[in-house]
């Protein structure tokens, strides 16, 4: 599955648009790790914990984007882009979405 953040893709052509498709995943901090942070926050630096979260975050939900792009017969995702929207303290949501298309 392509993923591209482009309206098209380069070499390929867009034979059929199957429309929107998206994936999302709402994720909590940990108490744990919000203490580690804190004490990182007093000498600066990286907050590893939180990074690996987030990046874990983003995965799932363009997992979940192509698995519903490929139940639609798509073998690419153009336009893709990221939201994040804060649902209450500690927790929030990162949704990905995109066009799903064929391409050729």
């Amino acid at each position: 599955m392509m993923l591209v953040t482009s309206d098209s893709i380069p070499g390929k052509k867009i034979v059929k648009t199957l429309g929107m498709v998206e994936g999302n995943t709402v994720r909590a901090r940990h108490v744990g790790k919000d203490i580690l942070a804190g004490l990182k926050t007093i000498v600066g630096g990286e907050i590893a914990e939180y990074t690996k979260l987030l990046a874990e975050s983003r995965e799932q939900a363009l997992d979940r984007m192509k698995t519903e792009a490929e139940a639609l017969g798509a073998n690419a995702i153009i336009d893709v882009r990221f939201s994040t929207s804060y649902i209450m303290g500690g927790a929030a949501e990162i949704l990905a979405y995109g066009t799903a298309v064929m391409v050729e």
